[in-house]
């Protein structure tokens, strides 16, 4: 298998799965810990920035090495 082929396997199949299981996980923490039902807002943000979070250092260190080359 090409290296090329694992990482569009990872894309299609490991990033949705990630996404499955974050989501479980929150929801989760929204269904049994009792500070996160007591601080939706501030939980929800954290919830919401985490991901986003990542996806912006991923996507500007991968800009920056684009933009090197």
């Amino acid at each position: 298998m090409n290296p090329d082929d694992k990482k569009f396997a990872f894309l299609v199949l490991g990033i949705p799965l990630l996404g499955l299981v974050y989501c479980g996980l929150g929801i989760a923490a929204m269904s049994s810990i009792s500070i996160v039902r007591l601080h939706p807002i501030t939980s929800g943000a954290i919830f919401i920035l985490l991901p986003f979070g990542l996806a912006a250092y991923i996507w500007t260190t991968a800009s920056a090495k684009a933009y090197k080359k």
